[in-house]
């Protein structure tokens, strides 16, 4: 997923632009728009979808629980419902971790490089 809360945004994106970030289908979006009131758009003029921050953030929220976590629309929805609190917590600490094993995946990668190259160079 190459969606990160840390980056800044910029105010309204287009349904494509998050169907990008997902990759998910414009249509899976206008679907959860239905399934999910937490996923609601505003709509400028000819009915174009100005998806803002709190926007992006549901979307990601119903997209780790039921691409990620395997839950059904009904689980997800009644997960939200129930103890939406709870599970937004959830969610962002599973983001954090998620940047914090990018970070040090990429330092272990740079770790590699170095030995590696430190191995080619004759020493004194």
């Amino acid at each position: 997923m190459a969606y990160n809360p840390d980056k800044k945004f910029k105010m309204y994106y287009s349904i494509g632009e998050i169907a990008d970030m997902f990759n998910v289908n414009e249509s899976l979006l206008r679907f959860w728009e239905k399934e999910f009131p937490q996923i609601a758009p505003k709509k400028a003029g000819r009915g174009i979808r100005q998806y803002r921050q709190e926007d992006l953030q549901a979307v990601a929220l119903v997209y780790h629980l039921v691409k990620e976590r395997g839950m059904t629309l009904d689980g997800a929805r009644r997960k939200l419902k129930e103890n939406k609190e709870s599970t937004v917590n959830n969610f962002k600490i599973v983001t954090k971790l998620k940047s914090i094993r990018e970070e040090l995946e990429s330092i272990r990668k740079e770790l590699d490089a170095l030995e590696i190259s430190e191995e080619e160079t004759p020493g004194p």
